[in-house]
């Protein structure tokens, strides 16, 4: 079978995903084309070089509907000749969208792809496109919906986490951010996002509160408890799934659970061939990718399984790995994956995660297979594997191998 190769990988800085945060007046598409423009003049790339642009994004409407894919490979330095493709499989339409292109080239569908993902929340609110599993009661009753906060909190229970447990990480995860920002770990993959004069608009993750500490987020109140045991009473329905658990522990708040953020990433894959025409050296290659079904009312213990299964498909074993890149969705979900495992957090999320830099829905797939590469370089480590936890109950894992 043919391998596929990563060349290259980009992000933009993330935006405080608010109407005062840096990004809030740049659009989606041309969030997107910043993207595909540094990948294909920092590459040398001829306009046609790809086969496609594969781009998740979760919320599909306003200025991100109607295949923004293509939308965006029309606003950018590419040929019109490259088709677009919009995907959505929730927080990881960014992985899968890589995975995907991966697969594609495995199979002899092309040599190269772009593959990434973008979501600007400040301009496109999360749940704006109005999913039926939220709100269409035939649904949601049938599956026993509740928020994600509350699959969160139900996690923290049924896996006996502790308030200072999920804080604690919290904190961490700032102290790594503030950490790798200040050596300069990101500077190979981060490009600055810039105006129509050519002014850079943000050239660093806004979201970082680097004073966060165990003070700090002791003061904040529950994020979901009030919608858990008042109105409408989520907990109830999570208890008629679930009628073991007494009491549902309500322990995440704002702190402590990811960030609502503005970005965009985009990765460059490619076979031998496509790196010996354009002169490059591939980084690693795409050693396996997984998704799987989960339980869609705790909803959030994809990578766990996905793990299991990806490492079940291609041979290796959890020792196997060097470095971990679990989204950082909410902090249960971090703890989760490391209990079950029993993996060393030192090597999870080395340079923190989505709770100190945001979340950017689309994207992060992408985002944290970029981040996964340039620290196995940076450690001269091997292996490495990424997981998301995703929306309605599902998990995916891309494995990298260093070349």
């Amino acid at each position: 079978m043919t391998e596929a190769y990563i060349y290259d990988a980009v992000r933009t800085p993330r935006g405080k995903g608010r109407p005062d945060g840096s990004l809030h007046e740049v659009t989606s598409v041309r969030m997107s084309a910043t993207v595909l423009n540094a990948l294909k003049h920092r590459n040398g790339l001829d306009g046609h070089a790809v086969e496609d642009v594969i781009w998740g994004n979760v919320t599909q409407v306003m200025e991100q509907g109607a295949c923004l894919a293509r939308t965006a490979v029309l606003a950018s330095d590419l040929d019109e000749s490259i088709p677009g493709l919009a995907i959505n499989r929730f927080c990881a339409s960014g992985m899968e969208a890589v995975n995907l292109a991966a697969n594609q080239i495995k199979g002899g569908a092309g040599d190269a792809y772009i593959a990434g993902g973008v979501e600007m929340m400040s301009r496109v609110p999360m749940g704006s496109d109005g999913a039926a599993m939220a709100i269409d009661p035939t649904v949601a009753l049938d599956q026993y919906f509740v928020p994600q906060g509350i699959s969160a909190d139900i996690i923290a229970t049924e896996y006996g986490f502790s308030r200072d447990q999920v804080d604690a990480l919290a904190v961490e995860s700032q102290r790594r951010a503030k950490a790798a920002w200040d050596a300069n770990r990101f500077e190979k993959s981060v490009i600055p996002v810039t105006d129509v004069n050519g002014l850079t608009i943000l050239d660093h993750d806004e979201f970082i509160r680097p004073g966060t500490d165990m003070q700090t987020l002791g003061a904040l109140k529950a994020s979901f408890k009030d919608m858990g045991e008042v109105m409408p009473g989520f907990d109830k329905v999570a208890m008629l799934k679930y009628p073991h658990l007494e009491k549902i522990n309500h322990i995440h708040h704002a702190g402590n659970s990811s960030g609502i953020v503005d970005g965009s990433a985009g990765v460059l894959v490619g076979n031998a061939e496509f790196g010996k025409k354009y002169g490059l050296k591939p980084r690693a290659r795409i050693r396996a990718t997984a998704k799987i079904g989960t339980d869609p009312t705790i909803m959030l213990t994809g990578p766990v399984p996905a793990t299991q299964k990806i490492l079940a498909d291609s041979g290796l074993s959890i020792s196997d790995i060097d470095l971990f890149e679990v989204n950082e969705a909410f902090a249960a979900v971090v703890l989760r994956f490391q209990q079950a495992f029993d993996v060393d957090p030192a090597r999870v999320n080395v340079n923190g995660g989505s709770i100190a830099m945001g979340h950017p829905l689309g994207a992060t797939g992408a985002i944290i297979i970029g981040t996964l590469l340039d620290e196995l370089e940076r450690t001269d480590k091997e292996m490495g594997l990424a997981t998301l936890c995703i929306a309605s109950g599902m998990g995916a894992a891309t494995i990298i191998e260093r070349v």
